[in-house]
């Protein structure tokens, strides 16, 4: 992407929209497409999460943080109706989505990729492409019998699915099948088949997991260009790096709950960030401790 020489890129303009937002957890943001409310999901005895009132700002890359076993995956998996909380409600650009199918919540225009990868791999990497794409007339059992009614679509359809794998690096294994491709490209097609929904939000469970480093430009790459064609991008991450490299505010849990808030500078050197990762009692001696 060339911009011009006094042009504002998104990220700026993320940065600005957030510049005066309080660095406390659950704060409000100046326009939250998605809003959570006293989010709760129980296993058991056990509390996975517990998030009273979160907010992800739109147009923003917003990363969600914490230690393993913090929540992070399972609140993903709420908001997107892979799985039931015991209560809460939560909306998506203003439409609650508490119950609503995955599909449905995908047709809306938040999408979302797995930790490990849910590409097709007995069908090619065209037709798993190809897939992504929403409200395909052929779909039907007895339209699916006259190509005059979808055929231009399903060129069109080709035509943008091409287009995406060309932009990910990925053309050259179109015929492929997906079961061919390393972890890292299979992270890659994910992405791009996320984008055949022409999605508002992009939601990336750690993306660079068991990534080769050859292929982790490419992708933080791919993700800051979600941010400046609009689209607006949560994803959860371990690498701190990645997180200080690519995000605009860094939301992190503990315990099933949102522990602290703010941008990446602020919250790596939050007392309560370092105690949700090292302890409460990082910094002392074993004979302190003991006391």
């Amino acid at each position: 992407m060339t911009l011009a020489p006094n042009s504002t890129t998104k990220k700026e303009v993320a940065v600005a929209a957030l510049k005066n937002v309080a660095t406390i957890p659950g704060v409000k943001k100046p326009d939250p497409i998605v809003i959570a409310d006293n989010v709760v999901r129980k296993f058991g005895g056990l509390t996975a999460v517990d998030v009273e009132h979160v907010e992800i700002q739109r147009g923003a890359i917003t990363a969600l943080i914490g230690p393993n076993g913090a929540g992070k995956t399972t609140f993903f998996n709420l908001l997107t109706g892979f799985d039931k909380p015991d209560s809460g409600n939560w909306t998506f650009n203003g439409t609650a989505l508490a119950g609503v199918a995955p599909h449905k919540v995908a047709r809306l225009g938040m999408v979302r990729t797995f930790q490990l990868t849910k590409a097709l791999f007995r069908l090619s990497v065209l037709d798993n492409m190809r897939l992504g794409a929403r409200h395909q007339k052929g779909e039907g059992i007895l339209r699916a019998l006259i190509p005059t009614l979808w055929k231009a679509q399903e060129n069109q359809i080709t035509k943008q699915a091409m287009e995406l794998l060309t932009r990910f690096k990925l053309d050259a294994k179109a015929d492929d099948f997906a079961a061919a491709l390393s972890g890292g490209q299979r992270k890659l097609l994910e992405m791009a088949r996320a984008l055949m929904v022409e999605p508002e939000l992009v939601m990336l469970d750690e993306p660079m997991a068991g990534v080769n480093p050859a292929l982790t430009q490419s992708l933080l790459g791919h993700i800051k260009d979600l941010r400046e064609q609009g689209m607006t991008v949560l994803f959860v991450e371990h690498d701190m790096d990645m997180v200080r490299d690519i995000s605009d505010w860094v939301i992190v849990m503990a315990q099933g709950k949102v522990v602290a808030e703010g941008p990446p500078e602020s919250v790596m050197s939050n007392p309560a960030v370092i105690d949700a990762y090292l302890g409460a009692h990082h910094d002392q001696t074993l004979e302190e401790g003991e006391n």
